[in-house]
């Protein structure tokens, strides 16, 4: 087995030197997002990571260490930790200049009712179609940052768990609940007292301004497709239309920065309704 005692957990004397090596084999899958090959794991690479997951009671399964680190002290006991070449280890991991540390763990099972649970009004976020990573990654943050109770991404949105997103959520990832949803289902929300609000790029007829926009009950801003926005089967399901208005002369803005923006206005309503109401 290349020099690793599977069954032992606890870090091996000897250093995988095999790319065919079954764990790495499986931590490379789980890398590129196949999710059957490694086993529903998802990779993690990198000290802040690794200590968010920590932090996060994320599951890990097994840590990867390069022959040049020592076993961060975070790895829990009992966790298998397997040591690689650094040329193994480079060949696995995405990121230009590895940090020499990756692990595999459990994603989180979500669920819609999860974002309903608490007191107080929820407040969701929806990633209709968005498909950059980096985008998503940071509305997660972003809903983390600002109270949202969770995000919901529709068929077409990039998968949560895509390297480029966990890497921008900066490990919020962990701890907000991202749940994938149809069409149907976003639609039976109005049934739960959820009033969906699109967000639009420009301001025209039945428009109205985040500033004016009440955010202080039970609703779910959507955001879009970069390049072409809400489908017009979100459109259709949509109880308001808000815009964020721009001096500058932009047509739009990024879909992180517009849903950011929105979700802070929100939070920032919120607050002041708290404080109104006490």
């Amino acid at each position: 087995m290349d020099g690793v005692r599977f069954g032992e957990m606890q870090t091996s004397e000897l250093v995988v030197s095999s790319r065919a090596n079954a764990r790495v084999k499986q931590l490379r899958a789980a890398f590129q997002g196949h999710a059957r090959l490694s086993g529903g794991m998802v990779a993690i690479e990198g000290d802040h990571l690794l200590e968010e997951a920590w932090r996060s009671g994320m599951v890990l399964k097994t840590v990867f260490v390069s022959e040049r680190r020592t076993v961060p002290g975070i790895v829990p006991r009992g966790v298998e930790v397997v040591r690689l070449t650094e040329e193994v280890f480079g060949s696995v991991v995405e990121t230009q200049s590895p940090q020499g540390v990756a692990a595999l763990m459990v994603p989180p099972v979500r669920v819609l009712a999860d974002l309903f649970e608490g007191a107080g009004a929820a407040l969701i976020l929806i990633a209709a179609g968005v498909q950059d990573p980096g985008n998503l990654g940071t509305l997660v943050r972003s809903a983390e940052a600002f109270g949202a109770n969770g995000v919901l991404t529709t068929p077409g949105t990039v998968s949560a768990w895509n390297q480029k997103a966990l890497r921008a959520s900066v490990g919020s990832l962990f701890r907000v609940p991202v749940v994938g949803v149809t069409a149907s289902e976003v639609a039976e929300l109005e049934g739960r007292g959820v009033r969906l609000i699109a967000a639009v790029g420009a301001e025209d007829s039945g428009v109205v301004a985040a500033r004016e926009m009440d955010f202080t009950a039970v609703c779910a801003v959507m955001i879009g497709n970069e390049g072409s926005g809400l489908a017009a089967e979100w459109m259709e399901m949509c109880d308001a239309r808000v815009t964020i208005p721009c001096p500058g002369p932009v047509e739009s803005l990024n879909a992180a920065v517009a849903g950011s923006l929105l979700l802070y206005e929100a939070s920032r309503q919120r607050a002041v309704s708290k404080v109104s109401g006490s």
